[in-house]
């Protein structure tokens, strides 16, 4: 008698995927440390790490890392710029792979970002539809990526902590507890160092100990949503199915951060209206009414910041640019810091030197009428 196909979800994660991508058009530095971030120059101030090969990382070298720190840390790695071009090209690759994959059954691709995506499928050889992946992937853009086999979205992504690099893993009901019980919290996706440290407090530090939290007190920690959730992520619950719907980013952004800080406020509202533009002329191109602008600053001594305004009426298409209604949004969210206004001297959060600043316009969503 043939067996009932299941349903499964597979999580396929890019190995080192910015790094490989430079690699893969500079085969020479194959097995050497290389170091991606800002323009490439380590000396310059500001810049961070946006990836490193496993050469470098065994150095200490991870992302975030300040560009300068990482040269002490490997003065004898290559440092290249970021590209993201180069890498949005080579994840649409990626992508087409999985969405035309030549496999014996239909599967549903949901992608999450740059270089992971979910594959949700109907198949009694889940580890055979793993490897077809894997090979497909490696064949048509020289790749490498690991494959979390899951009986669902977040025992999928977990298993693929434990395939990396170039690995397939398997991570379902059955064995959660036993592989997962012990570890810290901090390993379950969505539980960030936050998360952790308040769990912490109330006396839950390990997956075994979340899953049999009392949810009613979380829910008084945590919300009456997040609470709950927690205590499902802990017994290795997650309720969404793959979406193969084409993923809409919500938000168009701009932000920079500046070689030398912003010490007055004409410097700062400039610098706002600049990167106001640029985010009008993405929001026109999108298409879809912006909804709300927000101002992000970071000021010394590392100090971050948020201010935002909704537009009334949501503002689409030519308007967006023609009326400078994402300008005049941006310096009105600018207002709302304190000290927005200001100079030095006096009191609010941009009487402080500013290191970074940012602007976004949230976008309508499918669904939503903007209002």
């Amino acid at each position: 008698m043939r067996r009932v196909a299941s349903r499964w979800v597979l999580h396929v994660d890019l190995d080192q995927f910015v790094a490989a991508v430079e690699l893969r058009r500079r085969p020479e530095l194959v097995g050497l440390p290389v170091v991606v971030g800002g323009d490439g120059d380590p000396r310059r101030p500001r810049q961070v790490v946006a990836t490193a090969t496993y050469e470098a990382r065994e150095r200490g070298v991870r992302s975030g890392v300040p560009m300068a720190r990482a040269l002490r840390l490997c003065p004898d790695a290559v440092f290249l710029p970021h590209d993201a071009a180069a890498y949005d090209a080579a994840s649409a690759e990626v992508m087409a792979v999985l969405r035309h994959l030549e496999a014996d059954v239909p599967v549903d691709v949901e992608v999450l970002g740059w270089d992971e995506a979910f594959l949700g499928c109907e198949t009694d050889d889940p580890q055979g539809l793993a490897e077809t992946v894997r090979a497909a992937v490696r064949g048509a853009t020289g790749l490498s990526c690991a494959v979390g086999i899951g009986d669902n979205r977040l025992r999928a992504k977990t298993a693929t902590g434990f395939a990396k690099p170039g690995g397939i893993a398997r991570l379902t009901a059955e064995d959660w507890d036993a592989v997962m019980g012990e570890r810290p919290v901090r390993e379950l996706w969505g539980v960030g160092p936050r998360t952790s440290a308040r769990l912490a407090a109330l006396g839950v530090t390990t997956v075994a100990e979340l899953a049999r939290a009392d949810h009613v007190l979380l829910a008084e920690h945590f919300g009456p949503a997040t609470g709950p959730w927690l205590v499902l992520l802990g017994r290795g619950r997650s309720g969404a199915d793959v979406d193969p719907t084409p993923w809409r980013a919500r938000s168009v952004s701009h932000e920079t951060t500046f070689p030398t800080d912003l010490r007055t406020a004409a410097e700062v509202r400039e610098a706002v209206a600049h990167l106001a533009a640029r985010v009008a002329h993405d929001a026109a191109a999108d298409g879809r009414a912006v909804v709300r602008v927000a101002v992000k600053a970071r000021t010394r001594p590392f100090l971050t910041s948020t201010r935002s305004v909704p537009l009334r009426p949501p503002l689409q298409g030519d308007a967006v640019t023609a009326t400078g209604a994402v300008t005049d949004a941006a310096l009105a969210a600018l207002d709302r810091f304190p000290g927005g206004a200001g100079e030095p001297g006096d009191d609010g959060v941009l009487a402080r030197p500013v290191r970074l600043l940012g602007v976004r316009a949230e976008l309508v969503t499918d669904g939503d009428d903007g209002r």
